[in-house]
């Protein structure tokens, strides 16, 4: 019966979703880059993370995760900057619950060797490591807080069936500050990110995606306490674009552009406009 359930779940037709995990498992490698547009009274900025994942199904329910990424940050003032993010790796377990739910389990941690970190880092650095994270709807912040070895546990749940799926997520992350305790106050931060995935398929090789997104600091960092603007204790934003999919072989190729603004915190005070490219390959 177990069999069963997981080929079904395997052969149903799944709507990735643009930031959230998905709960499917397959190998694969996936590139995420974005383009995101915001303006403050300095000017216009420009941040262009790129993520690239591999994925590895080692049994029918168990899968492994290996995350890395990279910044190009243009600034409204000061210098511009490229950099190299927080390394992530990660496990998720399948546990099919009949014909069209599926619940996932993950657990991920982030090493602190990105770059812009440390006693004496480099201010564009690390300002295009903090622009990166807000890009990215605060949905990442493992991999851009550079100075933090960050352990999240993750769980998504999700009902595939009849051409829909509908899937909900919750993650909480846990920062511990292991460099830099010169130039960073927060010895440990809390920080909680959750959202809803809704996709259809129009036709067999379309699919239409829609994304709910919230962050919050469940702890109080430093910036959040001194913040007089009221935009960095959570963050609100919402995505939607198609993709599209063609049989490669024994695996497939799911492109995906989305279109992504900001409805809460930084993302909609500072006007952000980001366009997601999408690109996995599954084997």
């Amino acid at each position: 019966m177990t069999a069963l359930l997981l080929l079904q779940i395997v052969s149903a037709p799944y709507s990735m979703p643009w930031q959230l995990r998905p709960t499917a498992l397959a190998t694969s490698v996936r590139v995420d880059s974005l383009v995101a547009l915001y303006d403050t009274p300095a000017g216009t900025g420009e941040t262009v993370p790129v993520l690239i994942s591999a994925s590895f199904r080692l049994t029918s329910r168990l899968g492994a995760l290996v995350r890395i990424g990279a910044v190009d940050s243009e600034p409204p003032a000061g210098p511009a900057a490229s950099v190299f993010a927080n390394p992530i790796v990660g496990a998720t377990y399948l546990v099919p619950l009949g014909d069209a739910l599926r619940l996932c389990g993950f657990l991920g941690v982030a090493l602190p060797l990105g770059m812009g970190g440390g006693n004496a880092p480099d201010a564009a650095a690390l300002a295009a490591e903090k622009s990166a994270m807000t890009a990215r709807s605060a949905m990442d912040n493992a991999m851009f807080a550079v100075n933090d070895f960050t352990l999240f546990p993750g769980v998504g749940l999700a009902w595939v069936k009849g051409g829909w799926t509908v899937q909900g997520e919750v993650t909480l992350l846990q920062l511990f500050r292991v460099r830099g305790e010169m130039a960073q106050k927060d010895s440990a931060k809390t920080n909680f990110t959750s959202g809803v995935h809704v996709g259809y398929f129009a036709v067999p090789w379309l699919s239409v995606g829609a994304e709910l997104r919230y962050q919050r600091w469940l702890s109080t960092p430093a910036a959040v306490e001194a913040d007089m603007t009221g935009t960095l204790r959570d963050t609100l934003s919402v995505a939607i674009g198609p993709r599209f999919h063609h049989k490669l072989g024994d695996g497939w190729i799911r492109p995906g552009i989305a279109y992504a603004r900001g409805l809460r915190g930084t993302l909609d005070a500072q006007d952000y406009n980001i366009i997601q490219f999408d690109l996995p390959v599954s084997f």
